[in-house]
């Protein structure tokens, strides 16, 4: 949220600025980041918003300067590139068109534009943009405290049996040297002599590391770099150094280097084993002086390591740390390393190493102890308020070598103590006091989900008993990805908005490296979650730089034989339909849409064609006459049954349909790319998909698909697989049993969002108010009554085991699109024309949504007040919308206080009312 408001923020006081009958370009991207730091070559697309006080407000022309130098730019010289004025009303996605630009450079640009009067407005503030290394300018040396041929770890993963096995359990456990999953400090010397242009600092620490220059840690992020299949992929971060970091004489780059997803360990709780090989770093840093020369600081054999406090260190079994073993001054000048030891040269990770382009995760929120429970002397139990994925910070006294051990859960047992049965166990951090005073400690390369935490044997704030430590304070601290927020949603219903509390609370916890399942037990990248919750995480966050790195993700897990795997990256394989689920993998080849849909740009959709066209071609070798019959189905459905696989629909009937979604979109996108030779061929096999469906699993006497569950007959309304003669009594039939059932729904995972969609896309938004407005399970108001603070994995809290899941927060699109009503257009992707197109359902009195979308803020608002429904509406500078209302023909529509019959509107603000 705190991105969200500084950029609304941001914007309101740039309109202030803006003259009457004026515009002003705003919020200049490249590559949808703002001043990225590291630019692919040859993918620079520059874009910007648009701000005025005029309404209906566009633009025809642009100018745009490129520049090696603020200082140049400020004399408007585009020595690197100058457009010229260009007629055109694009302002997104703008190619580069100057002169080859070089790698490892920075660049500044600035853009002015005329507005639908011809009228030129002021130049923008300068935003900037720096090149990517070339891959091989980079030529990593990889360096640590062991190679991977000494540390007998074991070699890579199999792919037909799961990696958890004894054999390598124990390779892991019996490791001869703990050099192979300990924590280590590494440090290197090096003099600045002159006075300093610019310094970036490239680097890669494998699972995770904190990079430190002269003590003072550099960036924000945590648990970096971000997880992949380090066998495909190997993310490495930019920084830019400012000044006061660097000094005249010595200097001391610093790295802690921690075991994440790369190394996992046996000891305490984890999924599973995988080790790509011991921690390992590759640094490179590029320090240019003013009169043009550079000094180069590499990772190689000058660097020296030696062991860190930290003594344990696992993304699923906790941290350990003991601050007698800390070293003072270790990353600083002036510190003795002559007991250190020279690093080895390291093998390196046969993955590719690319620019890290998405968001890091870093700690957003942090929370005080909201009660604490002493449950018997000494033997606290804590309640932090809130259930999130991160971690504790405690600050302590006492005396030298005593442990505090910090268990940490999202649920409590019958008798008080935190539980950690249903998320994974044992999970702890140990912190041994160096003592001389208060000490604050926090993890740094472990994460988990939780609410509650319980430490034994201390005091707590006060000192009663000598013999123990003192917990002088705890704070519990929210960690995930810093893309930011980009929409808002509230109304009259108390049920609704906590709902879309508790569903974003559980995306973020599980918006990490990857999207998760969940932020304890498993935090494995399920693909369904995505796409089936898109349209909600689309309007809730800010992912035009994070879903590429998604289909990354997704393009290096894909199997030769074209199988797109259903977690990604996949560090475990659980084999079967656990590994090969239709409506897990089909995230490949939807997300590209969805990404084009929502953000107008069809990279995604041209660069991973050949991924989407495989998957889909890969399916086709799983089918018997277009019938493909394995999966999971609708994982998850409702009823007395224990949750799991689908048992009220046809596993058939769900992996087919989705087989069938998949073909289609591969058709839509060659059409798209004008792949001419697949058009005919997608086309074709979409078609012969649906005849397929509807002969397989279509009564035609009944007018029911499948079991006429829920969701037999939910998917195949929403993918338009139903014949048109036939789709009012499909429909007719769904709306019948949902009442059958209590006005209650049966679809799971899977089925919900298509269930949600077919009511709400065919008029039947009462019916989704009354299923959704409740405090009965199934239902969101259930979880609400439990007292949660996140989304589950089930229904029934006390049935599932994850209490932070959101794989069941489909209702988010429901919340945006239909009572908020904000829709966009398919023939206008981006949102340049959309739709305002408000539900007006049940007793709600007030629905209110913004969506920070890339061409600015839309709102939607609407309001039942004095016998009236006031809709207030805002559309960004340079796109249109058309509003429709729920009202007859004959109804009298003011719009800004005037009568009138149109609702095609361009950019501003304006209230809409009529009376109801």
């Amino acid at each position: 949220m705190k991105n969200f408001k500084n950029i609304i923020v941001a914007i309101c006081l740039l309109v202030t600025l803006v003259s009457k009958g004026q515009i002003l370009p705003v919020h200049l991207t490249t590559e949808m980041a703002q001043n990225p730091v590291a630019v692919v070559q040859n993918q620079q697309r520059l874009s910007w918003q648009l701000v005025s006080k005029e309404s209906d407000a566009s633009q025809i022309g642009y100018q745009i300067l490129v520049a090696s130098s603020e200082e140049k730019l400020k004399i408007d010289q585009g020595d690197i590139w100058n457009s010229g004025r260009v007629n055109s009303n694009k302002n997104l996605q703008i190619v580069y068109g100057g002169s080859l630009l070089k790698a490892e450079t920075k660049y500044f640009w600035k853009v002015k534009v005329w507005n639908q009067a011809g009228k030129i407005s002021k130049w923008s503030s300068t935003a900037s943009f720096r090149i990517a290394p070339l891959d091989e300018t980079l030529n990593p040396t990889w360096i640590g405290a062991i190679t991977k041929a000494n540390s007998h770890l074991p070699e890579g993963r199999n792919f037909h049996t799961a990696t958890f096995n004894r054999q390598k359990k124990d390779a892991i456990i019996n490791a001869s040297d703990s050099l192979s999953r300990r924590s280590i400090m590494l440090r290197k010397p090096f003099t600045v002599a002159k006075e300093i242009k610019e310094a970036v600092v490239y680097i890669s620490g494998l699972g995770h590391y904190e990079l430190t220059i002269n003590g003072k840690k550099i960036g924000n992020s945590e648990f970096a770099p971000l997880w992949t299949d380090y066998d495909k992929t190997v993310n490495y971060n930019t920084y830019e150094l400012n000044a006061k970091e660097l000094k005249n004489g010595e200097n001391v780059i610093g790295v802690l280097l921690g075991n994440g997803m790369y190394n996992t360990l046996a000891e305490r709780y984890t999924k599973f084993f995988v080790s790509f090989g011991p921690p390992t770093l590759f640094l490179k840093m590029k320090v240019v002086y003013k009169d043009g020369t550079e000094d180069i600081i590499k990772s190689d054999e000058s660097w020296k390591y030696s062991k860190s406090p930290i003594t344990y260190n696992s993304i699923f079994g906790g941290e350990d740390y003991n601050a007698n073993l800390e070293q003072k001054g270790w990353n600083e000048t002036g510190f003795n390393d002559s007991s250190w030891k020279k690093v080895v040269v390291q093998e390196a990770p046969k993955g590719i190493l690319r620019a890290q382009t998405a968001p890091p995760i870093t700690i957003q929120k942090q929370y005080n102890v909201a009660s604490a429970k002493e449950l018997k002397p000494n033997f606290y139990v804590f309640n932090m308020g809130q259930n999130l994925s991160g971690f504790t910070t405690i600050k302590v006294k006492g005396k030298k070598g005593q442990t505090v051990r910090v268990w940490v859960g999202e649920s409590l047992n019958d008798d008080g103590t935190v539980g950690q049965g249903r998320s994974g166990k044992p999970y702890y951090y140990d912190y041994t006091l160096k003592g001389g005073g208060i000490e604050e400690w926090q993890p740094k390369f472990s994460y988990y989900g939780f609410q509650y935490v319980q430490i034994e044997n201390i005091n707590y704030k006060k000192t009663k008993d000598q013999n123990l430590p003192t917990l002088v304070d705890l704070k519990s601290k929210f960690i995930y990805n810093s893309a930011g927020e980009a929409g808002t949603f509230e109304s009259s219903n108390a049920i609704f908005n906590k709902t879309h509390e508790l569903i974003n609370n559980s995306i973020k916890s599980n918006f990490q490296s990857v999207f998760t399942d969940c932020p304890q037990r498993e935090k494995l990248g399920w693909l369904e979650e995505i796409h089936l919750n898109g349209p909600g995480l689309m309007f809730n966050y800010n992912l035009e730089s994070y879903i590429p790195a998604m289909m990354q993700n997704i393009s290096d897990s894909q199997r030769e034989n074209g199988l797109i795997p259903s977690i990604v990256p996949e560090y475990v394989v659980f084999g079967g339909d656990f590994t090969d689920s239709p409506e897990w993998g089909v995230s490949g080849v939807i997300l590209p849409w969805i990404y084009y849909q929502y953000y107008g740009d069809a990279s995604l959709i041209e660069k991973y064609y050949p991924v989407m066209k495989k998957y889909v071609d890969y399916l086709g070798t799983k089918a018997t006459n277009h019938i493909v019959s394995h999966g999971l189905g609708d994982w998850y459905d409702y009823g007395t049954h224990a949750a799991g696989y689908s048992k009220n629909s046809p596993i058939a009937l769900s992996a087919t349909s989705h087989y069938f979604y998949g073909a289609n979109l591969v058709a839509k996108a060659a059409k798209l790319l004008n792949k001419t030779d697949d058009i005919a061929t997608y086309e074709t096999l979409t078609s012969d998909i649906k005849n397929a469906f509807n002969k397989e699993f279509f009564n035609v006497e009944t007018k029911q698909y499948g079991t006429n569950s829920q969701f037999s007959n939910a998917v195949p309304v929403y993918m338009d697989i139903v014949e048109p003669q036939y789709k009012a009594a499909v429909m007719q039939n769904l709306l019948s049993d949902i009442k059958a059932k209590g006005d209650r729904l049966t679809t799971g995972d899977v089925g919900n969002r298509y269930l949600f969609q077919a009511l709400a896309q065919n008029g039947e938004n009462e019916t989704m108010y009354k299923m959704n407005n409740h405090y009965d399970a199934p239902g969101y108001g259930f979880q609400i009554k439990f007292g949660l603070t996140t989304l589950t994995e089930q229904w029934d809290p006390r049935k599932g085991n994850s209490w932070n899941h959101f794989m069941l927060g489909q209702i988010e699109e429901w919340f945006y699109q239909s009572l908020a009503g904000i829709v966009a257009d398919p023939e206008k992707p981006g949102f340049k024309h959309f739709y305002i197109q408000p539900e007006i359902v049940g007793d709600m009195t007030f629905v209110k949504a913004t969506y920070q979308s890339i061409y600015g803020v839309i709102t939607s608002a609407w309001e039942k007040k004095d016998g009236k429904l006031i809709l207030k509406i805002e559309i960004p500078v340079n796109t249109s919308a058309t509003v429709k209302l729920p009202v007859d023909k004959n109804s009298e529509i003011k719009v800004n206080g005037k009568l009138t019959k149109n609702l095609n509107f361009g950019s501003g603000k304006y209230t809409i009312e009529y009376k109801i």
